[in-house]
């Protein structure tokens, strides 16, 4: 199944980052660049980083200056995370391109990348729930309540995998249909946030 080839890359991803876990660490694929693996390990990546900087920015000892220049960085990874899904959807749509869909074909509420995408960051929440299930430091009623949060993230994840397989499986089959909408993002674009263009003049 799909699910489990992703998620298999995107525990790799995982673990490959907290072999030093810093943020500017550089990625080092092991994914040939012709390989879905390899934008799947990407995709990851850019959400690993993305969830350290997410920790780091709430220090609440945090250098105002810093935060700033954390905060930029944020919104280029949101970026980034946006492009990563649409080149995802691109190798779906390429290939499914000879499939022939049904008359009575259905649209689904999201794209294959976007539920990857949330594949992806449950992913992060399983491994990062599981540390805080086993650490030695915390209190047992902590770790016990950690590891029942874990399960319902094991829930899902087998409920998100198996949705995700079901979707793809319709698609194959010409029962669904995807149809990939560029998100157009509006505050990182100079001609569409009133606050950037009317800096230009």
């Amino acid at each position: 199944m799909f699910s489990k080839l992703a998620y298999t890359v995107f525990e790799q991803s995982i673990q490959d980052y907290h072999l030093f876990d810093n943020v500017d660490q550089p990625i080092n694929n092991p994914f040939p660049k012709e390989k879905v693996e390899h934008l799947l390990y990407l995709k990851n990546w850019i959400d690993t980083v993305q969830w350290h900087f997410e920790d780091i920015i709430r220090d609440p000892n945090i250098d105002p200056v810093a935060a700033l220049s954390l905060k930029r960085r944020i919104d280029a990874s949101n970026q980034e995370r946006t492009d990563m899904v649409e080149y995802i959807d691109g190798y779906f749509l390429q290939k499914y391109i000879h499939v022939s869909v049904k008359d009575n074909a259905r649209i689904n509420s999201e794209s294959p990348a976007w539920a990857f995408d949330r594949l992806s960051i449950l992913a992060l929440k399983i491994y990062h729930m599981n540390e805080e299930a086993t650490r030695a430091d915390a209190s047992q009623d902590h770790r016990d309540k950690c590891q029942s949060k874990l399960n319902v993230l094991l829930e899902q994840r087998t409920d998100l995998s198996t949705a995700i397989d079901d979707l793809l499986y319709d698609i194959e089959n010409g029962d669904k249909f995807m149809k990939v909408y560029k998100q157009m993002k509006m505050y990182n674009d100079d001609d569409l946030n009133p606050v950037l263009y009317q800096n230009k003049k």
